[in-house]
C-alpha cells in the first residue's frame, strides 16, 4: 500500500517538474523577446505566453503606447523574428498590440453623441 502512495506521488512530482520547468523557460524567453525589442524600438514591451499541452499556443507583445518609428509591417517583422528566435519554437498565433491608455481629457466614450430619453 505504501508502496503504492510513494510511487504516485513520485509520478506527480515528476509530472510537476516539467510543468516548472516550461513555465521557468517562458519566463526566461519573453524576457528575453523584451531585450531583444527594447534594443530594436527604443521601447521595452510586455511579453506574455501561453502553453498548450507543451506547444508554444500563443505569444503577445504588448508594447505601452503607439511605435510609430517603423511601419507596423516591419515592426511586425521584428516581434516574428524575436518571438521564434527566443522561444525556439514558432507558436500558433502571435498577438502585437499597444496599449493607448484613456483618451485625453476624458473617458472611452467621450467621443459617443449623449442619449436622451424620449419624451
Amino acid at each position: 500500500m505504501y508502496k503504492s502512495i510513494a510511487i504516485i506521488i513520485f509520478a506527480l512530482g515528476l509530472a510537476a517538474c516539467g510543468v516548472v520547468s516550461t513555465l521557468v523557460d517562458g519566463v526566461k524567453y519573453a524576457h528575453a523577446v523584451e531585450a531583444d525589442l527594447e534594443a530594436a524600438t527604443g521601447i521595452k514591451p510586455a511579453v506574455g505566453f501561453n502553453w498548450n499541452n507543451g506547444h508554444l499556443a500563443s505569444v503577445t507583445v504588448t508594447f505601452p503606447g503607439l511605435y510609430e518609428a517603423k511601419p507596423i509591417g516591419e515592426l511586425a517583422n521584428s516581434v516574428r523574428a524575436a518571438v521564434t528566435r527566443e522561444f525556439k519554437e514558432t507558436p500558433k498565433n502571435i498577438v502585437l498590440a499597444f496599449n493607448l491608455g484613456a483618451m485625453p481629457g476624458g473617458t472611452a466614450d467621450a467621443g459617443q453623441a449623449p442619449v436622451h430619453a424620449m419624451e
